[in-house]
């Protein structure tokens, strides 16, 4: 296989590409397509569905969080490989050419055939994989080269640091490049910077360590997209400032014989209105709250139901009610939740569609780990997961940059309240979203490579299902 380095830009649009002499350059010499997302677009499940080759409902990362019925916890932003229940593109070559497809169940949907193997009888890769920055990558024994951020929760402060393989990786980058500031990847600060210096590391992971296959990330068009929306001169200004980090990526894959793809998980779409199911869910009885001193804080386990949001997508789970799969009355009662729960969210201004199991299903979205329901927003609207009726019982953590305390993607954490130097309670100022796969073609990824397989000629789109045997065929 050709060396390959795979440029992961998030928010980047087919359309931006036009204001981005490099990419636009390497469209006129390559490929460059729209690419359709899986349901939801957004980081965590794209990115696994690109690596992977399947949606959703198989490799089972349907969202940026999880919630987990045996701790009763949401977690958001996990790093740990093993959530993922498919063979990524690589690990396929291995099973393919060392072993054969193995029998055997798949971690995901009851009943789901798929095979899967487990990394403990996964083998070592001919091919070199390096992933910096690439979600879902810790503790996977075929990635040889990887950097992902790491901070140490030391007593009363944050201790920034990167988890890496080899283990002085980091070390050896910080020395030629400075710290990596956490900073300036995610919180009101999160900017250029961060893109920079993941960029610089790229250029010096490709030249020294020399993977077969290189995945990297660079953020910096998902807090313009955010922030400002997809039409606003401040996002195709940030495309633009990429454009010249991404250049010389590319022509160091280009000029040691490799090949370079620029690929993105979707897009922004304007949004006008943020809308917060779990009030709706509170109002109607279904939210377990605890009170004290810090404000309310929710309690899944004891909740009925409870909505996990993430940008235009939510999950609905119903902990406190007995399991559907039992029988009798126990099952009855879910089912009578459900149906309520359902009456009241599909009430809801903003909210488009409920999805109950089969269309989940239809949407490749049903697995074991989904809500019994799934919200999906109106195109200009996106979900925030605020439980609380006065801003002055908010719990704690809510005007803080929190992303692992709050059960839900909060997008106001790139906001900054001057006047009250906090985190905003409010997310009606964040102007762009995503999540939802509009057939308009809306929201959509892009698809663009230096050196193209020949069955893309004459294509119109790629969809995201494809991208994993694009950037490593079968053998």
């Amino acid at each position: 296989m050709r060396r390959t380095l795979v440029i992961d830009v998030a928010g980047l649009s087919a359309d931006l590409v036009s204001e981005m002499p490099c990419l636009k350059a390497l469209a006129g010499r390559g490929a460059c397509l729209p690419l359709e997302p899986v349901l939801p677009a957004t980081t965590l499940p794209m990115q696994a569905t690109l690596t992977t080759g399947e949606p959703p409902a198989r490799h089972g990362v349907v969202s940026n969080g999880f919630y987990f019925h045996d701790t009763a916890e949401v977690r958001f932003w996990e790093q740990s490989s093993h959530l993922i229940g498919a063979p990524r593109a690589w690990q396929r070559v291995v099973r393919n050419a060392e072993c054969g497809m193995r029998s055997g169940k798949k971690r995901g949907a009851p009943g789901d055939s798929v095979p899967f193997t487990p990394h403990s009888e996964l083998r070592t890769s001919h091919l070199k994989v390096g992933m910096l920055f690439w979600q879902l990558a810790m503790y996977d024994p075929t990635v040889s080269v990887l950097l992902t951020p790491k901070p140490v929760h030391a007593p009363g402060r944050l201790l920034q640091d990167c988890y890496s393989r080899p283990a002085d990786l980091y070390h050896r980058l910080a020395e030629k490049l400075g710290p990596f500031d956490l900073m300036y990847y995610w919180s009101p600060m999160a900017g250029m910077a961060s893109s920079r210096w993941i960029a610089q590391a790229t250029l010096a992971v490709w030249r020294d360590e020399k993977p077969d296959l290189l995945l990297t990330y660079l953020p910096q068009l998902d807090y313009s997209g955010h922030r400002a929306g997809p039409d606003a001169e401040a996002h195709r200004t940030g495309a633009r400032e990429l454009d010249a980090l991404i250049a010389p990526l590319i022509e160091a894959a280009e000029s040691t014989g490799g090949r370079a793809v620029v690929l993105s998980e979707y897009s922004f779409v304007p949004v006008f209105r943020a809308v917060a199911p779990n009030r709706a869910l509170r109002e109607a009885g279904f939210l377990a709250i605890r009170e004290i001193a810090l404000g309310e804080y929710l309690v899944p386990g004891d909740s009925r139901a409870f909505a996990m949001v993430d940008n235009q997508v939510a999950h609905v789970y119903f902990p406190a009610s007995p399991r559907l799969r039992r029988a009798g009355p126990a099952a009855a009662d879910l089912e009578a939740d459900v149906r309520a729960a359902r009456k009241v969210l599909e009430s809801v201004p903003g909210v488009a569609a409920v999805l109950d199991h089969e269309a989940q299903a239809e949407a490749g979205l049903r697995h074991a780990r989904s809500g019994e329901l799934v919200l999906l927003a109106e195109p200009d609207a996106h979900f925030t997961y605020y439980w609380w009726l006065d801003d002055g019982r908010a719990p704690a953590f809510a005007p803080t940059v929190d992303i692992h305390a709050k059960p839900g993607f909060d997008p106001a954490e790139l906001l900054f309240d001057l006047k009250t130097k906090a985190v905003p309670l409010s997310a009606d100022a964040i102007q762009g979203s995503h999540g939802l796969v509009q057939a308009s073609g809306k929201g959509w990824g892009a698809f663009l490579d230096t050196a193209p397989p020949r069955d893309l000629a004459g294509r119109q789109a790629v969809q995201a299902t494809e991208v994993a045997r694009l950037l490593v065929p079968p053998v």
